[in-house]
């Protein structure tokens, strides 16, 4: 087959989707090299390098002019005249007029946040999330959801038809799977100026993300149990409401924003989770929460919320919590902080738990969807 790919995402975002595009993409060229990849993409970076598989960019000055549109639209000309067979759209969209082309597709749905919390988003971008939403579920000829509560929400908000979407849960970047040995831990703690002991949280400083339970069950364990708290993650408003509480309640050098320190590299990344003591994410709703796999794969012990896609990816690996009762979020702080045995039952669990997870398990599980599409 030959396999087209929205690479947006792989060229543009740091994180987040960019991350799932570009291992799943790296996945699959490297496990099913029989089929033939084409990356089309607004523009190229330095942020992926794609090797030897084909980068298509707009050509015509028009559409050089208007990337977007090309991207939602006019690049359906160049998927016919490429002779691709199948066009994987890698984030919640596909083009306009696909359906049309006998260009057959997959949308890959992370989750439906802003249509469970509208409010915590411009009015202006909810409707564009959800029209392209609505069109790739509704024309794209198989719908990828990344966890069965992705799945349960494209069937409650769009009606779309449960035979017409695959689970295929993502994987993290394979370094997180790397053990590193404690001295290089702890000169990593030193270059950076972290405490030996710290809890760490991963993810934008939002709302939904509900940093303003973790720090008000610090305060609730204030005298107690100050071990200090590490923000991998930047916010506006949200963080500003947060950091008004820290200064309400005495806590201000308790907590570290590394962000407004270093930009920290991504190969990094895993040093900083096998230092914590644990990630702290009580968060009120995800699509799949990638940071509590890549702790599952790190090693470390995670706390996380009741409900949502938590379950599917802590397993009972994880200690789970009522993310809206900070008196719970802080006895599970408590119980990692003083119960060895514990700590190092959900290490031994977190790591079998992430072996359901690979990036290979998500290739095959993805192709088995293009295949499908092929008979």
């Amino acid at each position: 087959m030959k396999i087209g790919f929205d690479a947006k995402r792989a060229y543009q975002n740091n994180t987040g989707l960019g991350n799932y595009s570009r291992s799943l993409i790296n996945s699959l060229v490297a496990g099913f090299p029989e089929h033939e990849y084409y990356l089309f993409a607004p523009k190229r970076t330095d942020m992926y390098e794609a090797g030897p598989t084909p980068v298509i960019l707009p050509e015509k000055s028009l559409h050089r002019w208007l990337k977007s549109a090309w991207r939602s639209r006019y690049v359906v000309s160049d998927l016919q005249r490429l002779h691709i067979d199948l066009y994987h759209g890698l984030s919640h969209e596909i083009p306009f007029g696909i359906h049309q082309s006998g260009v057959r597709s997959v949308v890959t749905m992370h989750d439906l946040i802003f249509e469970r919390y509208p409010e915590q988003y411009n009015p202006i971008d909810v409707w564009t999330y959800r029209r392209k939403a609505k069109y790739a579920c509704r024309y794209a000829d198989k719908v990828v959801a990344i966890s069965e509560q992705t799945r349960q929400d494209l069937i409650s908000f769009y009606d779309t038809p449960a035979d017409k979407i695959e689970v295929v849960y993502q994987s993290c970047d394979p370094t997180f799977a790397t053990q590193h040995p404690e001295a290089a831990v702890a000169a990593f703690r030193t270059r950076y100026q972290l405490p030996p002991q710290y809890f760490l949280y991963v993810g934008s400083v939002i709302e939904r993300k509900n940093l303003l339970g973790i720090v008000t069950a610090m305060h609730t364990l204030k005298g107690t149990l100050d071990i200090p708290l590490v923000v991998l993650g930047n916010g506006s408003g949200y963080k500003k409401k947060v950091k008004a509480y820290l200064e309400a309640s005495g806590l201000t050098n308790r907590v570290i924003w590394l962000n407004e320190q270093t930009r920290l590299p991504n190969a990094e990344l895993p040093l900083l989770y096998q230092g914590a003591l644990a990630l702290l994410y009580p968060s009120v709703f995800e699509g799949f929460g990638i940071p509590i796999l890549e702790a599952l794969w790190s090693r470390t012990p995670v706390i996380t919320s009741h409900g949502s896609c938590f379950g599917e990816t802590g397993g009972d690996a994880a200690l789970y919590v009522d993310p809206l009762d900070s008196k719970d979020i802080a006895a599970a702080m408590r119980r990692i902080a003083g119960d060895t045995s514990l700590v190092q039952d959900m290490r031994e669990k977190g790591w079998k738990h992430a072996h359901l997870f690979t990036p290979e398990k998500c290739a095959a599980g993805m192709m088995k969807v293009y295949t499908s599409l092929n008979k």
